[in-house]
């Protein structure tokens, strides 16, 4: 019997050829049938695969490559700063695609780790080192640290990462930090150690609850996402937390995630004026 879920819920959606489907029992009328009626996915001439397969992997394998770099990380929840084109990955020796991909990139490198013969993705570890390359350096920090929040990446395997990467990149693994739940507080924790402050990070203050940083003991900072702050009940619970925190002394600031990533400099700005007000 042939599984049909090929790997799809964990390590990703895998290949399944005709052959294996025919040595199962399925004769071509059946392949039509199925493919007719959603209950498998044609990828390309001779290779099907599990119809809730995500579909960029398929996208990527009807090209005869894998799902890689940023592309395969945010199938998987990873934070990637910038994910408009798709990564794929084919062997150095493979022939030329049969179709390059729109609006992507095609990585030709020897992988760290090889991937299952039929898998549609890279290795993890491979799709982490292959985002170091392709973002720079602070989304490279944040695309490190969520990847080892969500148990993508093991720290065990940070040694094995970093020693196949340029050695100009060893200087990034002490700015690690895998506590940070999401892309934009490793970005923050950036901002604030730039700026040379003291603070602490993931802080329970009874009465407020658990609060992203606070910083030189006083400055409250939040990264508010649309995900969990946009509905009006949210934000009124986010407004008593600050009203509370005021009442202990505390002041808040909420940049949206959206000037963490792509207006660093002016969050940087009011950060060191909120700083400069409480000296004056």
């Amino acid at each position: 019997m042939v599984d049909l879920d090929g790997g799809n819920k964990g390590d990703g959606p895998r290949l399944l050829r005709t052959s294996d489907l025919a040595a199962a029992g399925w004769r071509a009328r059946d392949l039509r049938a199925a493919v007719a009626q959603g209950r498998l996915t044609r990828v390309r001439q001779g290779a099907f695969c599990a119809p809730d397969a995500d579909a960029e992997c398929v996208a990527a394998g009807a090209t005869r490559a894998r799902l890689a770099c940023v592309s395969e990380l945010q199938r998987r929840g990873v934070f990637v700063l910038s994910h408009a084109d798709r990564h794929v990955h084919v062997d150095p020796e493979a022939a030329r695609l049969r179709t390059s991909p729109m609006n992507g990139r095609v990585h030709r490198e020897r992988l760290v780790r090889e991937p299952h013969p039929r898998s549609l993705s890279v290795e993890p570890i491979d799709a982490v080192r292959q985002a170091v390359l392709c973002q720079p350096p602070r989304a490279t920090i944040a695309t490190i640290d969520s990847a080892l929040h969500l148990g993508v990446l093991p720290a065990d395997d940070l040694e094995e990462l970093f020693g196949a990467l340029p050695r100009r990149f060893r200087r990034l693994r002490r700015l690690l930090d895998g506590r940070a739940e999401s892309g934009p507080e490793t970005l923050m924790r950036l901002i604030l150690r730039s700026l040379g402050c003291g603070f602490e990070v993931q802080v329970v203050i009874v009465g407020v609850g658990r609060v992203d940083f606070v910083v030189d003991g006083w400055l409250i900072i939040e990264c508010d996402s649309e995900a969990h702050h946009s509905s009006w009940p949210e934000q009124k619970r986010d407004r008593r937390r600050d009203q509370h925190a005021a009442v202990l002394g505390y002041a808040t600031y909420r940049p949206i995630a959206e000037d963490i990533m792509w207006h660093a400099g002016e969050v940087r700005a009011a950060i060191a004026g909120l700083l400069a007000s409480r000296h004056r």
